[in-house]
């Protein structure tokens, strides 16, 4: 599913013009399958009371062909209007009058006997906040992805009742249309008096700002609504929502007739005398999503205690200089040629012999997978080796968080967080290699200028651990002949499905990175059995 900005929206919807698809049947449309999920959303309309905040553009006219679909239904509709429109009278409309020239979604309503408020008519906004006193619900149909400028006036005391509402009653349900008012479609930013919704119904494709933090804290819910654009008019976006129907039909086949050897070899070379744990994560997280054979190359002193949390990986024990820390003398090439993958970092250290056997390992022939996925310790090496992307060959895979990501681009971390899907794209990029930059709404980027944003932020992941399992998963579905790019959005896709059902589970605080291991089978299985794989 595509993700765009403000003006790719906007030309979608000019190319659909051009093909018959005006913007009045947009809007029909639109304001249709808004109504439509509402009733979803709601259950029952009958005698809800439902308040629709219009304001003065196409969100507005979206907002009131909504109104008219509720009050249809049996819904209590009342509209507050954000725009001047002279003939309605300066009271409140309990007594709507017709007007002479109204836009004609406006008119239509009135003509329906729906309420309209103005706001010019309602200065202390005493009637709007009788209004939100007393509706169930309220839709936010203000401004949408029109050209972003800082709220003032009547929306800005619109939007900040709303708020003021909210906090005195929570049951009070605001859904916006598109977008949280306030909120840049963009970039994500705020304005301060920024829309915080329970449901966010965005039309068409999603925009880029609702996954962008910090906007995409005031989205609550997003439900993507199909408003008759036709898909195909979108084919030259190359950003895109991941999408279990995607994820199904990429995941890795497994024929009756297979053997461990089908399935591929991953060698994991990870783990140090603090970090044991992430080893044994990684190596049973590339079992879980269906790797042949997982061989962890560790410290020699490190294999019984990681022997006693895996049953089913085999050990490449390495020398070391001191018990779990890798001697300088280890040696990349004496690990043999047969894996199909290898996995670097994940709780590696940063000694002499660590760094060593990194750029052994990635900047050398001395071992040629058919890919290679890099994690943790072995991105600060990698980040300290200048232009380490000419020496670097083949297929490889980067799943840096913000701070590992802002050591290899020399940028802030609040730079990297800002622009994320930017920095990913643009360093895929430059290092033509996969980058996976993880945090809420991961970002998969590959080299040709694609990109996918995970669906996925869940606070419960935010633990140690968590992306040593994420590493695992991508380099077990690598090692069945996935693509690289495939590879690691499947991987982030399994990895933030597999915390949803832990959040179901145990709630967002307490998650544990092996809750998510016998969850990674559980949801290839859901798909596939969803998606007919």
């Amino acid at each position: 599913m595509k993700i765009v900005t403000a003006d790719q929206m906007r030309d979608l919807e000019r190319q659909a013009a051009e093909i018959g698809i005006t913007p009045d049947i947009l809007m029909e449309n639109a304001g249709s399958a808004v109504a439509n999920e509402m009733r979803r959303i709601l259950g029952v309309v009958i005698d809800r009371r439902i308040l629709i905040l219009v304001g003065p553009g196409n969100n507005g006219g979206d907002g009131l062909v909504a109104a008219r679909r509720l009050h249809n239904w049996g819904a209590a509709v009342t509209i507050y209007l954000c725009r001047t429109v002279p003939d309605i009278p300066e009271r409140v409309a309990a007594n709507v009058h017709r007007a002479s020239e109204p836009d004609r979604h406006l008119r239509t309503t009135m003509e329906m006997g729906i309420p309209v408020v103005q706001a010019s008519a309602d200065p202390a906004q005493a009637t709007l906040c009788g209004l939100l006193s007393s509706a169930d619900v309220a839709l936010d149909a203000l401004l949408g992805t029109g050209k972003a400028r800082p709220l003032e006036g009547d929306l800005a005391n619109v939007a900040q009742r709303l708020a003021r509402a909210k906090a005195r009653r929570p049951q009070l349900s605001v859904i916006a249309v598109d977008l949280p008012t306030g909120l840049n479609p963009d970039t994500g930013a705020t304005d301060p008096h920024c829309v915080t919704a329970d449901f966010t119904l965005t039309l068409g494709y999603p925009k880029i700002g609702l996954l962008t933090f910090p906007g995409a804290s005031r989205v609550g819910e997003m439900r993507v609504l199909d408003i008759g654009i036709p898909g195909s008019l979108g084919q030259n976006i190359t950003l895109d929502l991941m999408t279990p129907e995607w994820v199904a039909a990429a995941l890795p086949r497994r024929p009756l007739e297979a053997n461990k050897g089908t399935f591929g070899r991953v060698l994991v070379i990870a783990g140090s005398i603090n970090y044991v744990g992430a080893a044994a994560l990684s190596c049973a997280a590339a079992t879980r999503t269906g790797a042949g054979l997982v061989t962890l190359a560790t410290p020699a002193s490190l294999v019984p205690v990681a022997a006693s949390k895996l049953t089913e990986v085999t050990y490449l024990p390495l020398p070391e200089a001191s018990p779990g820390v890798l001697s300088t003398s280890v040696s990349v090439s004496d690990m043999g040629q047969a894996f199909t993958v290898c996995l670097i970092g994940c709780g590696l250290g940063q000694s002499p012999g660590a760094e060593g056997l990194v750029r052994q390992a990635l900047c050398s022939d001395a071992v040629k997978p058919e890919c290679r996925v890099v994690d943790a310790d072995a991105l600060n090496i990698l980040s300290r080796i200048p232009r380490w992307w000419e020496k670097a060959p083949g297929n490889i895979v980067l799943t840096p968080h913000p701070g590992e990501m802002a050591r290899l681009t020399g940028l802030t971390v609040d730079e990297v967080e800002a622009n994320r899907v930017r920095v990913a794209r643009e360093s895929a990029q430059k290092w033509g290699k996969v980058v996976a930059l993880k945090g809420a709404y991961t970002v998969v980027a590959n080299p040709d200028g694609r990109a996918m944003v995970s669906p996925f932020a869940n606070p419960g992941l935010a633990s140690a651990g968590t992306g040593d399992v994420l590493a695992g998963a991508i380099a077990g579905l690598a090692a069945q002949g996935q693509p690289a790019y495939e590879a690691a959005v499947c991987g982030v896709y399994l990895h933030g499905a597999a915390g949803e059902l832990a959040r179901d589970e145990f709630g967002d605080a307490g998650i544990l990175a092996t809750d998510l291991l016998p969850a990674l089978p559980r949801v290839i299985r859901d798909l596939k059995s969803s998606y007919g794989y």
